[in-house]
């Protein structure tokens, strides 16, 4: 029980480190930039897509060698066992889309979980860094 602990504890820190790190730098990058305050915000959007998809593929290679590795439970179903369903399972989960063609079974029905809770923490993260920079640039523009 302490080994799954300690695991989903560790994918869901650096999640969130990857997370907070990618609106950092999103932060420190965006008023600097020489373009359209509009096109701040296309890039902030597609910088947070990208933080998102690093954060899934971080779960998805977790279930990978979870699934992989006796003890921790398997995934089953429309599963080949590959990387990339594990890839797809875990966009599943983050965006609490939920899952219905792959099943965890075992430990992994933790990370799964974890993963639907943190999928939606850093989206609504996301959502409210987002509106908020969107606020500060139409106001810097009105002036």
């Amino acid at each position: 029980m302490l080994a799954v602990f300690v695991i989903n504890t560790m994918v869901v820190a650096l999640s969130v480190v990857l997370h907070y790190e990618f609106l950092y730098r999103i932060t420190l990058y965006i008023p600097n930039m020489t373009i359209s305050h509009r096109y701040r915000i296309v890039f902030g959007v597609c910088g947070a897509l990208i933080a998102h998809a690093c954060e899934i593929w971080i779960f998805a290679i977790a279930y990978y060698f979870m699934h992989l590795t006796d003890g921790w439970g398997q995934l089953s179903g429309n599963f080949n066992g590959s990387l990339l369903d594990c890839g797809y399972f875990s966009f599943t989960v983050f965006t609490t889309l939920g899952f219905g063609d792959i099943e965890p079974s075992g430990d992994l029905r933790y990370l799964t979980g974890i993963e639907s809770l943190t999928g939606l923490v850093l989206i609504t993260w996301t959502a409210s860094f987002l509106y908020f920079e969107m606020q500060r640039h139409w106001r810097m523009t009105e002036k």
